[in-house]
């Protein structure tokens, strides 16, 4: 950084900062001001390329350029000030501010550098006698390299171009896709197991456990041929940063290997979350457990509301086993309330049994075995009661903690949400750190689906290394609960859109009906649903999509497409049925929620 200039024949310690402060006093095409002593100015090259330079006052024509090697920033206390200071900072750059709101000369500098480089907004930043221009440009010139040139850093080389932590598959999508643009690639990845174990034992449960522990073999052993086809580098060991650019991996073996990189992508995922009371960690499993468990799980005790609890459940009573789910409040938090309530009582009708507003307070291990026999005391969230019964599985659902906690993140100024652990990126997956990047189920406040991690990790790869903008959409993200009646959705929940859309602005529309499969042994009829939630100030616009019945999730796909190309209620209202299917209902829903009309079937 160079904070001394030759001017004359003596040596005249300016900063570039003072120069660019100078430039309020300037005038003239050329730029310049005299005063006794010197004569300051900007001299305007070509494009956005400047000189920094002083005169000697009485040789007009004698001049010193310098180069400007710092960074200089003119700002304010403004947000978007602050992020650029801040991206400086993170890449350990120095760099000179000046405060135009705490300038004498502030508006003046302002007017001038408009004339020079068509800029009059703040933060306007020069870096090495280049205009870089304000936060949008600097933050792009970061993205896509220049500013790093511009920084001086070409003599610095990393070990790889970008680095993934984590190989679920969000991870493994972005990898292989900056490795597709030429781009080389690492992946660290590692299981720390759960208590119960979740390792990979040899399986004597039943034909159907083996199967699915075959089918996940045949996933771990594909994703790793892939990354090999895509010369992506694998490497099972653990995850960790030590300081910018630089992270340090351990294998099983406790062998610690350093290695470095331009970018980053975390990608850690999520593990279950446990009950923190007695006996839970001894004798209870996970979800993650349940299909190594060496034995079949008997009468089991399902904790939690999620729509994992209700897959396990609905899973283990489809097999005839005793299930039952305890809630603390509500299911389906997330989801749309009213489609939760009726998928839970299809459930609680078709053999799974539930324990609502309570929860456990302890485990106790009444007899070893395969399995054996637990205890469960559970105390109810309203009053005093307690109960208590046995099982011979008790399997805790209540959600998943984000592994960011030991990997270093505190260590390069990445910010983490303390309460859930989960990080804050921007509507590109960036933290907070430019260069490290996040994508998958410990996003703070995004979807927790594999699909979604799929696609924000190719989008984010083709942003870095592609030049596209295309950034992923995290609302129109159809999905499926898959209970024993499922559940299918796309866009908002009643209750969201209300809160989005107002009550007042929106229309919904919707109806029983009654599978043609279920018609002649007259099954569970008016007991399928379907509703579809319309902004009415937007065209009847379609912002939210919900159907419980059989196939909820093949039908919800095809419908999903249609959202996300602004699907109307004219347009399905135009649309011709497939008969006999389910999703024909859609095409002739008529009946709206305010017109408080009958939305029984009939028949099929």
């Amino acid at each position: 950084m160079i904070h001394t200039l030759w001017a004359g024949s003596k040596l005249a310690p300016y900063s570039p900062l003072q120069l660019l402060v100078s430039l309020s006093r300037l005038s003239g095409s050329a730029g310049s001001y005299s005063s006794a002593t010197f004569r300051w100015g900007l001299c305007h090259l070509s494009g956005n390329q400047f000189n920094m330079f002083i005169f000697r006052g009485p040789k007009k024509g004698f001049a010193w350029e310098t180069l400007l090697r710092t960074s200089v920033l003119l700002t304010s206390n403004l947000l978007l000030s602050l992020q650029v200071k801040e991206l400086f900072s993170s890449l350990g750059a120095e760099y000179q501010s000046l405060e135009l709101d705490e300038c004498d000369d502030g508006a003046a500098i302002q007017e001038t550098l408009h004339e020079l480089t068509g800029q009059r907004t703040v933060p306007n930043v020069f870096v090495n006698k280049t205009h870089v221009g304000g936060c949008d440009k600097t933050l792009k010139a970061h993205k896509d390299g220049s500013l790093a040139k511009l920084l001086g850093d070409n003599s610095v080389t990393y070990d790889y171009d970008l680095i993934v932590i984590g190989g679920g598959s969000g991870g493994l999508a972005c990898s292989k896709e900056a490795a597709s643009f030429g781009k080389k690639v690492m992946v660290l990845d590692y299981v720390v197991p759960t208590p119960k174990g979740t390792s990979w034992v040899k399986h004597n449960w039943d034909t159907m456990r083996e199967a699915i522990q075959n089918y996940i073999g045949s996933l771990n052993w594909g994703y790793r041929v892939s990354l090999r086809d895509k010369q992506v580098r694998y490497e099972n060991a653990y995850g960790e940063f030590v300081e910018p650019h630089k992270i340090k991996a351990t294998n099983k073996r406790g062998k610690e290997s350093f290695f470095t990189a331009e970018k980053f992508v975390v990608a850690t995922g999520e593990r279950p979350r446990y009950l923190n009371i007695p006996g839970d960690k001894e004798y209870c499993i996970t979800s993650d457990d349940l299909f190594s468990l060496p034995y079949c799980p008997g009468k089991t005790l399902v904790v939690g509301a999620s729509y994992v609890a209700l897959e396990c459940a609905g899973f283990l009573a489809g097999l005839g086993l005793d299930a039952t789910v305890m809630v603390r409040s509500i299911l389906l938090r997330g989801f749309d309330q009213e489609m939760a309530n009726r998928a839970g009582a299809y459930m609680e009708t078709h053999g799974v049994k539930f324990i609502k507003q309570f929860v456990p307070i302890s485990v106790e291990l009444l007899e070893e075995g395969t399995p054996g026999r637990l205890k469960v005391t559970a105390k109810a969230t309203e009053g005093d009661q307690i109960i208590e019964d046995e099982y011979n599985t008790v399997l805790i659902a209540v959600g998943r903690d984000a592994c960011t906690r030991n990997i270093g993140l505190e260590k390069i100024g990445v910010k983490v949400n303390e309460r859930n652990g989960k990080i804050p990126v921007s509507d590109e997956e960036q933290t907070s750190v430019p260069y490290v990047y996040a994508i998958g189920d410990i996003l703070d406040g995004k979807l927790e689906l594999t699909p979604v991690a799929i696609q924000a990790g190719r989008l984010l790869a083709r942003r870095l290394y592609k030049g596209s903008k295309l950034k992923c959409d995290y609302v129109n993200v159809p999905t499926t609960v898959f209970t024993p009646l499922e559940y299918g959705c796309c866009g908002y929940a009643e209750e969201k859109a209300i809160e989005i859309y107002g009550e007042e602005n929106l229309e919904v529309y919707h109806t029983l009906f009654w599978p043609l499969e279920w018609t002649v042994p007259s099954r569970d009829n008016n007991t399928c649903f379907a509703k579809i939630i319309c902004n009415k100030q937007d065209d009847d616009r379609v912002v939210g999509f919900h159907v419980l019945g059989p196939n909820a999730g093949e039908i919800t796909q095809g419908f999903g497409a249609a959202i996300k190309c602004g699907l109307t209620k004219e347009k399905l209202d135009e649309t011709i049925g497939i008969h006999p299917t389910c999703a024909e209902v859609f095409t002739t829903m008529d009946v709206s929620k305010s017109s408080g009309g009958d939305i029984t079937q009939k028949g099929c």
